[in-house]
């Protein structure tokens, strides 16, 4: 095997590595708050509940529901980890850091929420906030390693996210404090799940790298 096989199957298997992680954990991310909805065994509905309600109960409360709990924590920290490598990867393939960093930092974000529930401040909060406006970042920087119309897809997904988490109190009357977190958060989370695909998708047109 030439020095040219072994970098075309290298950026082959990454883009493999990279497209699977990223698209199973928007999934898992998804389907982890559904399940954790509909195991929560409190008072919740979307339109008044935060996110991070599934794992505990906004102060004075704390309460932590189970089994939504454990459902929510341990899909954010596998979630986390799984966006974090698959940064590593991206910066393997493209060395796009503009792209990477804000992916990775998402995923970092995603983490900690896992690990620091929202009846721990100030830490969740501050991850919650990484993991929001990295997550809008690197969905519009991502341009930089997909082609068109995804990436003005991608764009249009960043800037949703960041306006809602920016403008977060003009719309807390109309969608209510969950209803635009979801805002906040859902867009960025098909933005992996779309990233991930894409790059399953060009795994066996490794050339077209170049020229993105």
């Amino acid at each position: 095997m030439n020095n040219t096989e072994i970098i075309s199957t290298d950026i082959k298997a990454s883009l493999t590595k990279s497209g699977l992680l990223l698209f199973l954990s928007g999934f898992m991310i998804f389907m982890g708050i559904i399940t954790g909805e509909i195991f929560y065994t409190l008072d919740f509905n979307t339109r008044d509940n935060y996110i991070s309600e599934l794992a505990a109960a906004v102060p004075p409360n704390a309460i932590t529901p189970e089994p939504s709990a454990t459902i929510f924590n341990l899909t954010m920290i596998v979630t986390g980890i799984m966006i974090m490598f698959a940064a590593f990867y991206l910066q393997i393939i493209f060395k796009k850091l503009l792209t990477t960093i804000p992916a990775a930092l998402f995923g970092f974000g995603v983490l900690g929420v896992g690990i620091f529930p929202g009846n721990i401040h100030p830490w969740h909060g501050i991850f919650a906030l990484i993991l929001f406006v990295a997550g809008g970042v690197g969905a519009i920087t991502s341009y930089k390693i997909v082609s068109s119309p995804l990436r003005y897809i991608f764009i249009i997904l960043g800037i949703t996210a960041l306006v809602f988490l920016i403008a977060y109190k003009y719309f807390v009357p109309a969608l209510g404090v969950g209803g635009t977190e979801r805002w906040v958060l859902y867009p960025v989370i098909f933005w992996i799940t779309g990233l991930g695909g894409y790059l399953l998708g060009i795994k066996d047109e490794y050339k077209r790298i170049s020229h993105v």
